[in-house]
Protein backbone atom coordinates (compact mmCIF):
# COMPACT_ATOMS: atom_id res chain seq x y z
CA UNK A 1 0.00 0.00 0.00
CA UNK A 2 2.91 2.36 0.71
CA UNK A 3 4.04 2.39 -2.92
CA UNK A 4 0.49 2.90 -4.12
CA UNK A 5 0.13 6.05 -2.04
CA UNK A 6 3.59 7.43 -2.72
CA UNK A 7 2.31 9.69 -5.51
CA UNK A 8 -0.73 11.72 -4.49
CA UNK A 9 -0.88 14.18 -7.39
CA UNK A 10 -1.40 11.82 -10.33
CA UNK A 11 -3.17 14.35 -12.60
CA UNK A 12 -5.40 11.50 -13.84
CA UNK A 13 -8.47 13.36 -12.61
CA UNK A 14 -7.75 16.60 -14.45
CA UNK A 15 -10.39 15.79 -17.08
CA UNK A 16 -13.12 15.39 -14.44
CA UNK A 17 -13.00 11.62 -13.96
CA UNK A 18 -11.79 9.46 -11.11
CA UNK A 19 -10.74 5.84 -10.79
CA UNK A 20 -12.80 3.31 -8.85
CA UNK A 21 -11.30 0.37 -6.99
CA UNK A 22 -12.11 -2.02 -9.84
CA UNK A 23 -10.01 0.05 -12.28
CA UNK A 24 -12.96 1.67 -14.06
CA UNK A 25 -13.17 5.45 -14.46
CA UNK A 26 -16.29 7.49 -13.78
CA UNK A 27 -17.18 11.16 -13.76
CA UNK A 28 -16.35 12.91 -10.51
CA UNK A 29 -19.99 13.94 -10.19
CA UNK A 30 -21.31 10.36 -10.51
CA UNK A 31 -23.78 9.24 -7.81
CA UNK A 32 -21.29 6.69 -6.48
CA UNK A 33 -18.58 9.35 -6.13
CA UNK A 34 -21.01 11.70 -4.35
CA UNK A 35 -21.81 8.91 -1.88
CA UNK A 36 -18.11 8.17 -1.35
CA UNK A 37 -17.46 11.86 -0.70
CA UNK A 38 -20.32 12.17 1.77
CA UNK A 39 -19.12 9.11 3.69
CA UNK A 40 -15.58 10.56 3.72
CA UNK A 41 -16.93 13.90 4.99
CA UNK A 42 -18.81 12.11 7.77
CA UNK A 43 -15.65 10.27 8.76
CA UNK A 44 -13.81 13.60 8.90
CA UNK A 45 -16.57 15.19 11.00
CA UNK A 46 -16.39 12.28 13.44
CA UNK A 47 -12.65 12.99 13.59
CA UNK A 48 -13.51 16.54 14.70
CA UNK A 49 -15.91 15.15 17.32
CA UNK A 50 -13.09 12.94 18.61
CA UNK A 51 -11.11 16.13 19.41
CA UNK A 52 -13.67 16.90 22.13
CA UNK A 53 -13.87 15.66 25.71
CA UNK A 54 -15.79 12.38 25.43
CA UNK A 55 -16.40 9.37 27.64
CA UNK A 56 -13.63 6.85 26.90
CA UNK A 57 -16.00 4.05 25.83
CA UNK A 58 -17.75 6.40 23.40
CA UNK A 59 -14.38 7.51 22.01
CA UNK A 60 -13.41 3.90 21.30
CA UNK A 61 -16.80 3.18 19.71
CA UNK A 62 -16.51 6.24 17.46
CA UNK A 63 -13.04 5.16 16.35
CA UNK A 64 -14.49 1.76 15.46
CA UNK A 65 -17.23 3.54 13.51
CA UNK A 66 -14.54 5.50 11.64
CA UNK A 67 -13.02 2.20 10.54
CA UNK A 68 -16.46 0.99 9.43
CA UNK A 69 -16.93 4.19 7.43
CA UNK A 70 -13.58 3.66 5.74
CA UNK A 71 -14.74 0.14 4.85
CA UNK A 72 -18.03 1.57 3.58
CA UNK A 73 -16.10 3.96 1.36
CA UNK A 74 -14.16 0.96 0.05
CA UNK A 75 -17.38 -0.91 -0.66
CA UNK A 76 -18.72 2.08 -2.57
CA UNK A 77 -15.42 2.39 -4.45
CA UNK A 78 -15.53 -1.20 -5.71
CA UNK A 79 -18.85 -1.97 -7.43
CA UNK A 80 -20.15 -5.41 -6.45
CA UNK A 81 -17.85 -5.73 -3.42
CA UNK A 82 -19.12 -6.12 0.17
CA UNK A 83 -17.34 -4.93 3.30
CA UNK A 84 -20.22 -3.77 5.51
CA UNK A 85 -22.12 -6.66 7.08
CA UNK A 86 -25.21 -7.29 9.16
CA UNK A 87 -22.90 -7.71 12.18
CA UNK A 88 -21.83 -4.06 11.91
CA UNK A 89 -25.47 -2.95 11.68
CA UNK A 90 -26.27 -5.08 14.73
CA UNK A 91 -23.38 -3.48 16.63
CA UNK A 92 -24.96 -0.08 16.04
CA UNK A 93 -28.32 -1.44 17.26
CA UNK A 94 -26.58 -2.53 20.48
CA UNK A 95 -24.98 0.88 20.91
CA UNK A 96 -28.35 2.55 20.38
CA UNK A 97 -29.84 0.38 23.10
CA UNK A 98 -26.92 1.04 25.45
CA UNK A 99 -26.95 4.84 25.09
CA UNK A 100 -30.75 5.20 24.99
CA UNK A 101 -31.17 3.24 28.24
CA UNK A 102 -30.51 6.16 30.60
CA UNK A 103 -32.02 8.98 28.54
CA UNK A 104 -35.40 10.43 29.42
CA UNK A 105 -38.08 9.94 26.76
CA UNK A 106 -38.42 12.80 24.31
CA UNK A 107 -41.64 14.78 24.61
CA UNK A 108 -40.58 17.67 22.40
CA UNK A 109 -38.31 18.20 19.42
CA UNK A 110 -34.77 19.20 20.26
CA UNK A 111 -32.53 21.71 18.55
CA UNK A 112 -28.96 20.89 17.54
CA UNK A 113 -26.89 22.46 20.28
CA UNK A 114 -26.00 22.47 23.91
CA UNK A 115 -22.40 21.52 24.49
CA UNK A 116 -19.82 21.86 21.73
CA UNK A 117 -19.45 18.06 21.51
CA UNK A 118 -23.23 17.60 21.24
CA UNK A 119 -23.44 20.24 18.51
CA UNK A 120 -20.67 18.51 16.56
CA UNK A 121 -22.50 15.17 16.98
CA UNK A 122 -25.55 16.86 15.43
CA UNK A 123 -23.42 18.04 12.49
CA UNK A 124 -22.22 14.44 12.10
CA UNK A 125 -25.86 13.30 12.15
CA UNK A 126 -26.85 15.67 9.35
CA UNK A 127 -23.86 14.69 7.22
CA UNK A 128 -24.74 11.04 7.88
CA UNK A 129 -28.30 11.62 6.66
CA UNK A 130 -26.94 13.22 3.47
CA UNK A 131 -24.60 10.26 2.94
CA UNK A 132 -27.53 7.90 3.50
CA UNK A 133 -29.57 9.73 0.84
CA UNK A 134 -26.62 9.50 -1.56
CA UNK A 135 -26.32 5.75 -0.92
CA UNK A 136 -30.06 5.33 -1.55
CA UNK A 137 -29.60 7.14 -4.88
CA UNK A 138 -26.74 4.82 -5.85
CA UNK A 139 -28.88 1.81 -4.94
CA UNK A 140 -31.66 3.01 -7.25
CA UNK A 141 -29.25 3.41 -10.17
CA UNK A 142 -27.04 0.31 -9.71
CA UNK A 143 -26.79 -2.85 -7.65
CA UNK A 144 -25.78 -2.16 -4.05
CA UNK A 145 -25.92 -4.29 -0.92
CA UNK A 146 -28.52 -3.43 1.74
CA UNK A 147 -26.09 -3.24 4.68
CA UNK A 148 -24.53 0.16 3.78
CA UNK A 149 -27.93 1.84 3.67
CA UNK A 150 -29.01 0.15 6.90
CA UNK A 151 -25.71 1.03 8.58
CA UNK A 152 -26.08 4.71 7.76
CA UNK A 153 -29.70 4.75 8.92
CA UNK A 154 -28.69 3.30 12.32
CA UNK A 155 -25.64 5.53 12.55
CA UNK A 156 -27.64 8.73 12.09
CA UNK A 157 -29.97 7.58 14.89
CA UNK A 158 -26.98 6.77 17.08
CA UNK A 159 -25.42 10.19 16.46
CA UNK A 160 -28.70 11.83 17.55
CA UNK A 161 -28.70 9.77 20.75
CA UNK A 162 -25.01 10.51 21.35
CA UNK A 163 -25.70 14.24 21.11
CA UNK A 164 -28.20 13.86 23.95
CA UNK A 165 -25.72 11.81 25.99
CA UNK A 166 -22.96 14.36 25.36
CA UNK A 167 -25.13 17.22 26.60
CA UNK A 168 -25.63 15.35 29.86
CA UNK A 169 -21.93 14.44 30.02
CA UNK A 170 -21.16 18.18 29.88
CA UNK A 171 -23.64 18.86 32.69
CA UNK A 172 -26.40 20.20 30.44
CA UNK A 173 -29.66 19.07 28.92
CA UNK A 174 -31.32 18.84 25.52
CA UNK A 175 -32.06 22.17 23.88
CA UNK A 176 -35.81 22.04 23.39
CA UNK A 177 -37.63 23.59 20.47
CA UNK A 178 -40.05 26.17 21.81
CA UNK A 179 -43.08 25.83 19.56
CA UNK A 180 -44.87 28.75 21.25
CA UNK A 181 -41.88 31.11 20.95
CA UNK A 182 -43.06 33.02 17.87
CA UNK A 183 -46.72 33.28 18.80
Amino acid sequence: MGNRLSKIATRTGDAGTTGLGDGSRVDKDALRVHAMGDVDELNSQIGVLLCEDLPQAMREELISIQHDLFDLGGELCIPGFQLITDAQVSRLDSLLEKYNADLPPLKDFILPGGSRAAAIAHVCRTVCRRAERAIVSVGKAEALNDAPRQYMNRLSDLLFVLSRVLNRYAGGQDVLWQKERVR
